[in-house]
């Protein structure tokens, strides 16, 4: 499982393109109604892909992510 590091400001999320979605408690891109979420309460990372058309985009904000030191693995 992925998930953003302990240390890290979730505002830094709104760097990427996340949005704060205050109802659901999470930060969301949403990339042509596939979002990728990341859940306050446990920093966990959903990505939500139903095809390949937004592919390339999840990709490449993962990678951002990763890339900048704010995602970390962990066992479930």
């Amino acid at each position: 499982m992925l998930k953003i590091k302990d240390s890290v400001d979730l505002k830094e999320l709104e760097k990427f393109g996340f949005v704060y979605n205050d109802d659901l408690g999470q930060y969301i891109v949403n990339i042509i109604n596939e979002p990728l979420t990341i859940n306050c309460w446990n920093r966990k990372i959903n990505i939500i892909d139903y095809g390949i058309l937004t592919e390339n985009i999840l990709v490449e904000i993962m990678y951002d992510l990763i890339k900048d030191g704010l995602v970390e693995k962990v066992e479930k």
